[in-house]
């Protein structure tokens, strides 16, 4: 059985990782996941979201974190945007979960939200927030991790069959240190 490991994205592993995030990405928007993008996504407009998320990762505001295999390849990423403002320095927001479709229910996507509560807790952060479509597995996910629903906006993104899907707001309050 093949062993995953999570690692902390450093800004100067962005030029090495660069070729798969833009993999992960296009692969996870192709297969019709709500992450901000619609499919076909370009390669050009994935490299450049990626770039600002490691700039975002070199200017201590998020923190990115990838899954791989023993092969190195990698299998999904999470990233945690860090509240900056002074009144809100204990909490984040969890944003794009990508687990390589290919990848799913293996457990990828729960180590990865494990690993990023572990991260946002060294950070002094013990409020998480995330949002996703309504309906989607990621919904499940969530909630057997523990994230509280805080509530539902309807119409709120168009899916890549042009409908309008619902999100839904989640948090956790997660143990100090």
């Amino acid at each position: 059985m093949e062993t995953l490991s999570i690692e902390l994205v450093r800004p100067e592993d962005g030029p090495q990782l660069l070729p798969e995030l833009i993999r992960l990405l296009q692969e996870t928007v192709a297969s019709g996941a709500s992450v901000g993008f619609l499919p076909p996504l370009e390669v050009e407009e994935a490299r450049q979201y990626w770039l600002a998320t490691l700039r975002d990762v070199a200017d201590n505001s998020q923190v990115l974190l990838v899954a791989k295999n023993d092969h190195g390849q990698l299998l999904g990423s999470v990233q945690l945007a860090l509240a900056m403002k002074p009144n809100g320095r204990h909490r984040a927001e969890v944003q794009k979960l990508f687990v390589d479709p290919s990848q799913r229910r293996r457990g990828i996507g729960r180590a990865l939200m494990q690993a990023i509560e572990e991260a946002a807790r060294a950070q002094g952060r013990t409020l998480l927030v995330l949002d996703t479509r309504e309906g989607d597995a990621a919904e499940q996910l969530y909630r057997r991790a523990g994230y509280i629903e805080a509530g539902r906006i309807p119409a709120y993104a168009i899916s890549a069959a042009g409908t309008l899907d619902g999100t839904i707001y989640f948090y956790k309050v997660l143990p100090s240190l």
